[in-house]
């Protein structure tokens, strides 16, 4: 027995220091928390057109939408700016923060890969998520698990057990937005909406209390699982040259996304002749390129 209480002491430390880490998740710990990418790539399936897809970020009910970077009280507007090179489409999510300043979200990655195939990604913006987040649909729910990408060890741990492995590749050529944007009538959507131009249906609203916005996340997850490699590969060189980024939220979050990149975990070790010392170890996420 005696020779158990050792164990049981690291044991007990250790779920004692992991339920520290799990309080930590009751609040938003990145800008990004307060975007659904799931919940995007949904209301996009939904859409019949990129407009629309605009119009529904930018709806309170669809409770895709929480953030308010320039913290003036107000959801930010969401527009949506596309890119096409061949069978390829980017559709960038960028918040209006300022006159001046515009932050990227995420973008929307999609591939005509043959006459009725198509495929589709959403990336979330590392200045956003600490790291590009690679989201993807999953329509058979059932590839959720623990995985090995290093956003598993997020501070925010609800994104813990959000993770396929099964490889399956969904066809999203069914969806009326994709079937739409490949239509041979189809221009090229950028959206026309400014800080001081908003469409006359927009209606901004405050922002949800944390606890109240973080249900509304899972409500889109039974059908995407968050994975660690691009769907769309060569999606990115059309991307990267077009990409947004804010002094402002870089500044304010500065702190917050440097702890998500490097995160340190302490274990308390049992030493010879029963002593006890702490053991630090340190992963640094690095941002992809």
């Amino acid at each position: 027995m005696k020779q158990l209480l050792p164990a049981l002491l690291i044991l007990l430390v250790t779920g004692t220091l992991k339920a520290q880490t799990n309080e930590g998740s009751d609040s938003p710990q990145l800008p990004g928390d307060n975007f659904s990418l799931q919940g995007a790539l949904d209301l996009f399936k939904q859409s019949g057109s990129p407009e629309e897809f605009e119009k529904l970020l930018n709806s309170e009910n669809s409770k895709v939408n929480n953030l308010d970077l320039n913290e003036d009280g107000n959801t930010d507007y969401v527009k949506v700016v596309s890119k096409r090179e061949n069978d390829v489409e980017v559709f960038v999510l960028q918040d209006i923060i300022s006159e001046t300043e515009s932050q990227d979200i995420a973008v929307i990655e999609l591939q005509k890969t043959g006459s009725d195939n198509a495929v589709i990604d959403i990336v979330g913006d590392e200045d956003m998520y600490g790291e590009e987040k690679i989201v993807e649909p999953n329509e058979d729910g059932s590839g959720f698990n623990e995985g090995t990408s290093s956003l598993a060890g997020g501070p925010n741990l609800e994104n813990a057990k959000l993770f396929s492995a099964n490889g399956i590749i969904v066809n999203v050529w069914a969806w009326p937005c994709v079937r739409f944007v490949y239509a041979p009538s189809y221009v090229v959507w950028v959206s026309p909406y400014t800080w001081r131009v908003h469409p006359v249906w927009y209606r901004p609203w405050r922002p949800m209390a944390w606890a109240v916005y973080r249900p509304f996340r899972y409500h889109y997850r039974a059908h995407y699982a968050v994975v660690t490699t691009r769907r769309v590969v060569v999606a990115q060189p059309i991307y990267r040259p077009m990409r947004v980024t804010s002094v402002t939220v870089t500044t304010r979050h500065q702190t917050a996304i440097n702890n998500y990149r490097v995160t340190r975990k302490t274990t308390i070790v049992q030493g010879p002749r029963g002593r006890r010392y702490t053991k630090t170890s340190t992963t640094v996420r690095r941002r992809r390129r």
